[in-house]
């Protein structure tokens, strides 16, 4: 009997995948990347076509072993890493490390874990694609050389430990110049004026539009009060009433970008926490008999195809399920962005009936994943069901030369609005007003009152999640695998912070990004950092050589890099500010301002001579949580390494709290925070806020990011000096690099 060896990324999938494809078939995991650049050094040569260095990570030897033992046995190796650029590599990295033998390895590739995706795919497999290796390849080195070239610059600059990410350092120009505008922005004043009317007992209100034709400005109170002078004690004329009934389309099924909008705006999520939850409906989870089963296509993809089998039962599900004005009489298709890479379909649930539909099969989900997945499930649904029909009113009342205006709207056929309607960010329009009073034209009507009100513009919002997701998806920064790890970079480095869900630039993250632009303007810059992008893409097309590619680049950054290095020295100087105090240790020098890993401090410019320092941080700072004892503010205190929330109301209310690290519990059951706690001798620890109920607890400080390789919900930062800084999984003990690359 032949013996066949499938081998995917993630464990999670290889018990769904060898259910379908039955015992001819033997199904292991890589536990994610078996190979990459060596963590304590640049591993690529760059003077030798930038050929890099891959080396197998020590916790990946076991995984390596155990799959060369079942290679040698195999007659077909099929790999099967994710669909995508990485997934791609992945599978290259897998034949070169295994050595396999050419003639029996096939690579396979498939958008869902189902039964039939999985045996279309074994039965039309393909070869690695080089181009897209290569594709990966190239962006990997490219990130790696920016993050080990330049960010030892930051380090002698400010301190040890700062990174520079080529595309992160650029999401985090986008923060800064958008707080710059806020910043500068000055608020103008302007007058609104509204008539309030009723007609046949409805109350309804009117907006003064224009005057002798030309849109109303009114740019002060006297303005104002001269238009309220002039209309004093007249009747409105309802000049022309305009009823219209427009068709509003469903939107298109989500794409990685778009999921991770929604899910920011309707639960809160963070991306990474959208793309994590995701993960998990798309390996499969446990539904009772009918075993382990993939629920959504692939997540990260940048295109609304859809393949026309599920859009067949798509339109069958809806045809049973909803009335004859919900049907379609053909699917609905949509067009894809000419930017996106359309390598895959849409996402979407991977089963399409009654019984995967999220009532039956809530009692299997946790309640991450049922609200994910409903959110998938009831936008592709709604994306082929019928426009809805809204009645939209609009009604004009002049007096003298002035035009009010009235705007309604009602919903005729809620159409696809029955189960999805697309959450919008506070700072987008309020939309139109209800339902309007039949009026008759030409007819007077008294308003019941009319009043002026004052208001000031506004500057451009803050970007939450959500808006820089969709700000980075339309310049063309970064690809949708990377949105999430572009973000959780950014609130790791301490570059930017999260405020009423809206990022603020820190004083360091405005400092980093004031060095990079200043000193590498074309590279840190959007339209250099979305042509790269671009440039990638034609590598994977094969219309560009990816050295080529590396060695354009590297032509014009390796001299940047030695301009920087000739006036280091300045630099450094010119980011130290000298204050007018002297220092009281060797009353020789006015003590300068500097940076380290806990803020600024002050030190003398003396050093080593003289090694007097004080910080110049405060021991608290404010939060936007409540005491829940007395409702006053609560402060963020800091005490030696650790820190906890105290009541601003003390002495008075002695309420504390620990501070949460915004990791959520992992145990089972649990709806508790991973919190920092410090034991009797001072150390610090985590533990769960559920104590004594819950007794989890860590050592290492938690990291909110999943392990890639089994799926656990947290990492924790760990320290060696052989290893530097970085991440391990608490379960397999996976490890992960902190300081280079997105």
């Amino acid at each position: 009997m032949a013996s066949n060896l499938v081998i995917v990324e993630s464990p999670t999938k290889c018990k769904t995948i060898g259910r379908y494809l039955g015992k001819e078939f033997t199904v292991m995991a890589t536990m994610g990347h078996i190979a990459d650049l060596p963590v304590k050094k640049l591993g690529v040569d760059i003077e030798n076509d930038f050929t890099p260095e891959y080396v197998v990570s020590r916790d990946k030897k076991k995984v390596v072993k155990e799959l060369k033992e079942e290679v040698a046995h195999a007659d077909t190796v099929f790999l099967a890493p994710d669909p995508d650029r990485e997934g791609e590599a992945i599978a290259w990295h897998v034949a070169r490390v295994l050595k396999c033998d050419p003639e029996k390895i096939k690579r396979i590739q498939f958008n869902e874990i189902t039964k039939n995706a999985i045996t279309d795919a074994i039965s039309n497999p393909r070869t690695i694609d080089i181009n897209r290796v290569n594709a990966q390849q190239a962006r990997r080195i490219l990130d790696r050389v920016v993050g080990y070239k330049i960010s030892p610059l930051l380090w002698k600059v400010l301190y040890r430990g700062l990174s520079a990410g080529r595309v992160q350092s650029v999401a985090l120009r986008i923060i800064c110049e958008r707080e710059d505008e806020i910043r500068a922005f000055v608020p103008e004043e302007y007058w609104t004026i509204t008539a309030h009317c009723s007609f046949d007992s409805k109350d309804f209100q009117a907006q003064l539009h224009s005057i002798d034709g030309k849109k109303a400005s009114l740019k002060n109170e006297e303005e104002a009060k001269a238009v309220l002078s002039s209309i004093e004690g007249k009747s409105l004329f309802v000049d022309k009433i305009t009823k219209k009934e427009k068709r509003r389309n469903p939107y298109p099924p989500f794409i990685t970008s778009t999921l991770q909008q929604d899910a920011a705006r309707k639960y809160r999520f963070s991306a990474s926490k959208t793309m994590m939850v995701a993960q998990q409906l798309y390996e499969g989870l446990s539904l009772g008999k009918k075993g382990t089963i993939g629920l959504i296509t692939y997540m990260r993809t940048d295109s609304v195809r859809i393949s026309n089998e599920a859009l067949q039962r798509a339109k069958e599900f809806v045809d049973e399920k909803y009335p004859t004005a919900y049907h379609l009489k053909k699917p609905r298709q949509f067009g894809t962005s000419k930017k996106a890479q359309d390598a895959h379909e849409a996402i979407r649930p991977a089963h399409i009936a009654g019984d995967y539909s999220p009532e039956a099969l809530e009692k299997y989900l946790n309640a991450d994943q049922l609200k994910l997945y409903t959110l998938i499930w009831n936008r592709f649904i709604a994306s082929q069901m019928a426009p809805a029909r809204i009645n939209s009113t609009k009604i004009d009342l002049t007096v003298d030369n002035k035009l009010f205006r009235a705007t309604g709207s009602v919903i005729a056929f809620d159409g696809f609005l029955r189960i999805y309607e697309e959450s919008k960010d506070s700072d987008g329009d309020s939309g139109q007003g209800g339902l309007l009073p039949d009026l008759v034209e030409k007819t007077s009507l008294p308003p019941k009152s009319i009043e002026s009100n004052q208001h000031f513009t506004k500057p451009p919002a803050r970007y939450s999640e959500a808006l820089l997701v969709n700000q980075l998806e339309k310049l063309g920064i970064g690809r949708p695998s990377t949105y999430a790890q572009i973000i959780k970079t950014l609130s790791d480095r301490k570059y930017v912070e999260l405020d009423k869900r809206r990022f603020f630039p820190t004083e360091l993250g405005y400092k980093v990004k004031e060095i990079l632009t200043g000193e590498f303007e074309n590279i840190f810059n959007v339209s250099f950092t979305a042509e790269m992008e671009e440039r990638l893409d034609t590598v994977e097309t094969g219309e560009v050589d990816w050295v080529e590619l590396l060695k354009s680049f590297y032509s014009t950054f390796s001299k940047q890099l030695d301009s920087v290095q000739e006036h280091l020295t300045e630099l450094k100087k010119m980011n130290q500010e000298e204050t007018d105090r002297l220092c009281p240790q060797c009353k020789e020098h006015n003590l300068i301002i500097r940076w380290s890993r806990n803020g600024k401090f002050l030190a003398c410019p003396g050093f080593p001579s003289c090694k007097y320092a004080e910080s110049l941080e405060q021991d608290y700072e404010e939060s936007d949580e409540i005491c829940d004892k007395c409702g006053s503010p609560m402060r963020i205190i800091k005490r030696g390494a650790g820190r906890f929330l105290g009541c601003s109301n003390y002495p008075t209310c002695k309420n504390i709290k620990s501070f949460s690290t915004g990791v959520p519990c992992p145990e089972e059951g649990c709806d508790g925070d991973v919190v920092e706690r410090s034991s009797r001798r001072g150390k610090i620890f985590y533990g769960c806020s559920k104590y004594p109920d819950c007794k989890y607890v860590l050592w290492d400080k938690p990291v909110a990011k999943p392990c890639e390789t089994c799926g656990f919900e947290h990492l924790v930062e760990k320290n060696s000096k052989k290893k530097g800084t970085f991440w391990q999984c608490p379960k397999c003990k996976a490890e992960y690099a902190t300081h280079d690359g997105e």
